[in-house]
């Protein structure tokens, strides 16, 4: 396949997979004024459906013009051979075989940082202020960016070296190496995210005795769980959105409840969130997840090794002969569609998960609360409630909120 070929290839995805996107959100957005199902008449007043309405609308508008320049600034990198410039830039500074692809990546992405900002900016402290959501303050957000930043210099540029050793030492294995790495970093990562990133951004403090942990111990025996770490976390920080998770594995597995979803509800909708997510567990959904991500994993870095080496790719954009962190940009668009094709059934196989986890709780008859808590949490999220079923079917984790009640209320 000749370099010429494989621009036409990678163009088309990136202009077909934009307008691809266009019509889901435009679609979606034609659904914003459908009536509310009868189920979910109680979750909004009118004001406040008005309000959800506006701030539905102001995302999608911002979204779209926020893609649109994603878009052409990605279609005139490739029209002008952006990437060959920034490879010269970065080639200039050194060759040397790690310090040169860190340098490329370290350039590409501090530019589209700097060209994002205005957008991350106005969606924080305009649009989430304007809807009383956004708690952030300007000094918690450099905070925040400096913090992401050195994780990964650190992390990303850590492992993406050792790989790029692996594959200087080793072109035809470098994949299965580069493979084991990532498995650990994931396993890692899933034991100890709470307990090391977490803590980086967020305050974690013990739930304290009382009524609320009496009763989340008490549920805890009765479902056969082990419950030795709850947490709340200070998500009002950042915003007045409310969440709770689950996290870790083996002894590291833990609760996290927002400060935010303590405040909003009652003490049977917080065991009845909690339920949910324990139920998770009990249907051992984070090692399928864990599992699943590690196979997709091991798939892609395979094939991408089959054509890491190969010119054309590298040439199709600008640069003359193979290299490594050009063809791994030009891998990841071709491959794009694919993934993308991956997302759509791991989202399926999410939505059954979300409902296994509703049964779990039901069965321990806490459908009703269940059912209290999603709708305060729509509310209070001002989440939407009438979204377009081709958008659920591409990209929704969780089914949609009138679904996941019609399940609960036949428990």
């Amino acid at each position: 396949m000749t370099s010429e070929l494989i621009f036409i290839i990678i163009l088309a995805i990136i202009v077909l997979g934009f307008f691809f996107e266009q019509i889901l959100d435009f679609l979606n957005a034609s659904w914003f004024n459908k009536p509310i199902p009868e189920e979910l008449k109680d979750v909004y007043d009118f004001d406040k459906y008005k309000k959800q309405q506006r701030y539905k609308t102001e995302n999608y508008r911002f979204g779209t013009i926020s893609s649109i320049f994603s878009f052409v600034l990605i279609v005139l990198m490739l029209l002008f051979d952006g990437f060959s410039f920034v490879d010269g830039i970065a080639g200039n500074i050194s060759e040397h075989y790690i310090v040169k692809p860190l340098l490329f990546f370290a350039i590409i992405f501090f530019a589209m940082d700097i060209l994002s900002m205005p957008f991350s900016l106005y969606d924080i402290f305009v649009i989430e202020n304007k809807y009383g959501f956004n708690k952030i303050t300007p000094k918690i957000f450099i905070l925040d960016k400096i913090k992401s930043l050195l994780l990964m210099g650190i992390i990303g540029a850590g492992i993406f070296s050792i790989i790029i050793m692996f594959y200087d030492l080793n072109p035809d294995w470098f994949w299965l190496y580069a493979w084991a790495i990532v498995v650990a970093f994931s396993i890692f990562m899933n034991m100890f995210y709470s307990t090391l990133i977490v803590p980086l951004f967020n305050k974690q403090t013990p739930l304290e005795d009382g009524e609320l942990r009496s009763a989340i111990m008490e549920f805890g025996k009765k479902a056969g769980f082990n419950i030795s770490n709850i947490f709340v976390i200070d998500g009002s920080k950042r915003s007045t959105k409310a969440n709770a998770y689950f996290s870790g594995m083996g002894p590291k597995k833990r609760i996290v409840l927002y400060d935010t979803l303590i405040k909003e509800m009652t003490t049977d909708e917080i065991v009845a969130v909690l339920a949910h997510e324990i139920g998770h567990y009990k249907h051992k959904h984070i090692y399928k997840s864990l599992f699943t991500s590690i196979l997709e994993t091991g798939v892609t870095l395979f094939i991408f090794g089959l054509f890491v080496g190969s010119d054309p790719l590298s040439q199709a954009l600008g640069v003359n002969a193979a290299s490594f962190h050009i063809a791994l940009i030009a891998f990841g668009i071709i491959y794009s569609p694919l993934s993308s094709v991956v997302g759509i059934v791991s989202a399926h196989f999410s939505r059954k998960a979300e409902f296994q986890a509703d049964n779990f709780a039901a069965n321990y008859g806490l459908a009703e609360h269940l059912i209290t808590a999603l709708k305060k949490l729509s509310s209070h999220n001002m989440s939407n409630l009438t979204p377009h079923p081709w958008v659920v079917f591409t990209s929704y984790s969780h089914p949609p909120m009138l679904q996941r009640v019609q399940n609960l209320t036949k428990k």
